[in-house]
């Protein structure tokens, strides 16, 4: 199997919203949004080469992965904005649905990560952004 069988097969079958292959090396996870990937930027996991699959992927999600160093993203749902992103920092793209953005919890509005990171076109300032808005979001 490849890196992204396994993933997406890890991701359909688990109870995880995102798999990180590489090899016989794979990160998982379960929370939703982009917190796990924050925690593995700054627990400093070494994704540089891996092929991820994940539940929803959206713009900052995509400036997240690029910060991260991935070779390839699979997203169960994936915005246009963030394969714009992904393919930009030369990151191969998939998805199983593709939308125009990404919606709110509530479906009521855009995805407020994704909003908020329409501001820039750099990673490491989305990621300043992100963690922002995740404190205001907080409150």
């Amino acid at each position: 199997m490849t890196d992204m069988e396994t993933a997406q097969k890890m991701l359909r079958e688990g109870d995880f919203t995102c798999v990180a292959c590489k090899g016989d090396r794979i990160h998982t996870d379960t929370r939703r949004g982009v917190r796990p990937l924050l925690d593995w930027l700054d627990h400093g996991v070494d994704l540089m080469g891996y092929t991820v699959a994940d539940k929803v992927v959206g713009r900052g999600a995509a400036f997240l992965y690029r910060l991260l160093g991935v070779r390839s993203v699979y997203g169960a749902v994936m915005s246009v904005p963030a394969v714009k992103v992904l393919r930009a920092g030369g990151i191969e793209t998939s998805w199983g649905i593709l939308a125009e953005g990404i919606r709110n919890r509530e479906k009521t509005g855009p995805c407020p990560i994704e909003y908020c990171t329409a501001v820039t076109e750099d990673p490491e300032e989305a990621a300043m952004i992100i963690r922002a808005e995740l404190r205001r979001l907080a409150n």
